[in-house]
C-alpha cells in the first residue's frame, strides 16, 4: 500500500500531534512527555512493536501502532493492534481498513500467527469496521488488564 509507511525516529514529529489528537478523543490522560516516551523505543527499532504512518509521509493522516508477543494457542508470533487513528476530516474513505489489510498482509509474510485488537463493545460503528477488516469478536473471552506501575 503506497500510503503506509513505517515510521522512524525522523518521523516522530508528524505521528506525536495524531498520537495527541487521539489520546485526547479517547479520554486517555497522556501528556507529550508519555506519549514520546512510549513511542520512542518503537520508532527507533524495537523489536517489541512498530508504527506506521497513514496517508503521505510528509503529512501524514493517521497511524497505526502494533505490539508483538507470542501464542500457543495460535502457534507462534502474535500482534495487537494498540493503536489506530484517522483525522475525523478524513475518515470514512477506506485508508483505515486499508491500512490494516495492508498491515496484516505484512505480518502474515513475517510468520506473525494472529492479529488482535481491542474495542469497547458498546461502539458497534467502530465494531462494524473492525469486522469489515475481518477481525471476529471472540464472544466467550474478555481482555483483561492489570496495571503494573
Amino acid at each position: 500500500m503506497k500510503s503506509l509507511h513505517l515510521a522512524g525516529t525522523d518521523d516522530a514529529e508528524k505521528l506525536l500531534p495524531l498520537v495527541a489528537a487521539f489520546h485526547a478523543e479517547q479520554g486517555f490522560g497522556t501528556d507529550e512527555d508519555h506519549q514520546r516516551a512510549a513511542l520512542a523505543p518503537l520508532l527507533e527499532g524495537s523489536p517489541h512493536g512498530a508504527v506506521w504512518l497513514i496517508g503521505p509521509r510528509k503529512a501524514p493522516v493517521g497511524y497505526v501502532v502494533v505490539t508483538f508477543g507470542w501464542s500457543v494457542e495460535f502457534g507462534g508470533l502474535d500482534a495487537i493492534v494498540d493503536e489506530i487513528y484517522v483525522r475525523r476530516a478524513v475518515r470514512g474513505r477506506g485508508m483505515g481498513g486499508d491500512a490494516l489489510d495492508g498491515i496484516a498482509k505484512a505480518l502474515r509474510e513475517a510468520g506473525v500467527r494472529a492479529l488482535h485488537l481491542e474495542v469497547d463493545r458498546s461502539e458497534e460503528r467502530t465494531i462494524g469496521f473492525y469486522e469489515r477488516a475481518r477481525f471476529k469478536v471472540r464472544d466467550s473471552y474478555a481482555l483483561m488488564s492489570r496495571v503494573l506501575n
